[in-house]
C-alpha cells in the first residue's frame, strides 16, 4: 500500500510540474506582461525566484536548485562551467524554431558553439550610474580608483570587478597574466581604503542606492542605469568612461534535471518571437540579440549609445571569456579584495 502510495505521489508531483513553469532570473529582469501572456498561450503557471549575481546561480542549482527550476539565465562567461559541471542539458533546437531570429554573431557564440545549450536572452555592458546633481559625467574610472571625492558602490562581481579594474590599467579583461590580475586587485583594495567607498553591492542595489542619494556613484548595468534615468529624470545618468569596461550577454539554458523540460522550450521559443523579444528589450532597456526583433524596438533606444554602444566605444569594451584552468587566478585575488 506503501509502495502504491508513493507511486501516486510522484505522478502527482510530475503532473502539478507540467501545469507550471518555474525559472530562476536576475532582479527586474522580466516584463510581468511577457509572463502573462505566456501563462494565457500555454496554461503554464509562471513562478518565478530571483538572483543577484552567477555565483548564487550556481550555488543554489549545486544544492538541489538543479531539479527545482525550468530556465535560468547565466551571464556567458559561467555557460562553460555550467555545461562542464553537468548541471544544464542540451537544448532540443528542433522545439525552438525561433533561434533562427538571433542575429549571426549569437548563434555560434565561442562559449557555447551552435549554441548546443544556451539561447542568448540580452546583452549588454557594465559601466557607472551617477548622481547629475552631485558630480560631473565620470570620464575616467579614476572617479573610484584614483582620488575618489564622492561616495561610491563596486559591482559585487570578481570578473566584472576585476575587468574594469584592467581595462583602467590599460590591460585586457582575459589577460592570463598574474601579476596583471593582481595589480587589478592592488587597485579595488585601494579602493575599499576610501573613506567614500560604501561596500559591493548588485547591479540593482548599486543602483537602487543611488537613485535614494545614498552614493553618488555605482557599478552597474547598463539596463539598469538607463530605467533609473527614465524614472528619475534630472537625478541621474549612465557613462562609460573613456577606458572603456566589459560586454556580456545573458542566456536561457536547462537546468539538467528540470522538472518541465517541455515548457522550458516552448518558453525560450516564445521569448526569441521578433515582437516578444522587443517587448523583453523596451522593457528591460537592454539591447536584444534577436536581429528579427530590432524593428520592433522602441527608435529612441536603437540611437541611445548607452544602450547600443557607438562602434568607436565598441572597440574599448571586451567580452569576458571563460579561462578554463586559469579562472583561478582571479578566484585566487577576488577572494583576497573580499577578505581584507
Amino acid at each position: 500500500m506503501k509502495r502504491i502510495l508513493a507511486v501516486l505521489a510522484v505522478f502527482l508531483a510530475l503532473g502539478l510540474a507540467q501545469k507550471e513553469l518555474r525559472l530562476f532570473i536576475w532582479s527586474e529582469y522580466i516584463d510581468p506582461a511577457i509572463l502573462e501572456a505566456f501563462s494565457k498561450q500555454t496554461g503554464l503557471k509562471v513562478r518565478v525566484d530571483l538572483y543577484e549575481s552567477n555565483e548564487e546561480l550556481i550555488a543554489k542549482l549545486q544544492a538541489g536548485g538543479v531539479g527545482q527550476y525550468d530556465v535560468i539565465f547565466p551571464s556567458d562567461f559561467y555557460v562553460p562551467s555550467l555545461i562542464h559541471l553537468k548541471l544544464v542539458q542540451p537544448l532540443d533546437q528542433g522545439k525552438i524554431p525561433n533561434l533562427r531570429n538571433l542575429d549571426d554573431k549569437f548563434k555560434n557564440p565561442p562559449f557555447d558553439p551552435g549554441n548546443r545549450y544556451s539561447a542568448a536572452y540580452q546583452w549588454g555592458t557594465t559601466g557607472l550610474i551617477y548622481r547629475k546633481d552631485r558630480t560631473a559625467e565620470p570620464k575616467t574610472w579614476g572617479v573610484l580608483f584614483k582620488e575618489p571625492k564622492a561616495p561610491f558602490i563596486l559591482m559585487d562581481s570578481p570578473r566584472e570587478m576585476l575587468g574594469i579594474a584592467l581595462r583602467y590599467l590599460g590591460y585586457s579583461v582575459n589577460t592570463k597574466n598574474p601579476k596583471e590580475v593582481q595589480r587589478a586587485g592592488q587597485v579595488l583594495l585601494e579602493a575599499k581604503k576610501s573613506r567614500y567607498f560604501l561596500g559591493f553591492e548588485g547591479g540593482v542595489g548599486g543602483k537602487n542606492r543611488v537613485v535614494a542619494g545614498a552614493a553618488a556613484y555605482a557599478v552597474v548595468y547598463n539596463g539598469d542605469a538607463v530605467r533609473a534615468a527614465d524614472e528619475n529624470p534630472g537625478k541621474v545618468a549612465f557613462a562609460i568612461p573613456q577606458e572603456g569596461a566589459t560586454l556580456w550577454v545573458d542566456s536561457m539554458m536547462i537546468p539538467a534535471k528540470a522538472p518541465n523540460p517541455e515548457g522550458a522550450h516552448r518558453f525560450i521559443n516564445f521569448i526569441l518571437d521578433p515582437k516578444v523579444g522587443a517587448q523583453l528589450s523596451n522593457f528591460n532597456r537592454y539591447a536584444t540579440p534577436n536581429k528579427a526583433a530590432l524593428p520592433y524596438i522602441n527608435p529612441q533606444d536603437r540611437k541611445n549609445p548607452a544602450i547600443y554602444p557607438p562602434a568607436e566605444m565598441m572597440k574599448r569594451m571586451e567580452f569576458i571569456l571563460d579561462l578554463g584552468k586559469d579562472n583561478r587566478i582571479y578566484d585566487e585575488v577576488w577572494t583576497a579584495v573580499k577578505s581584507r
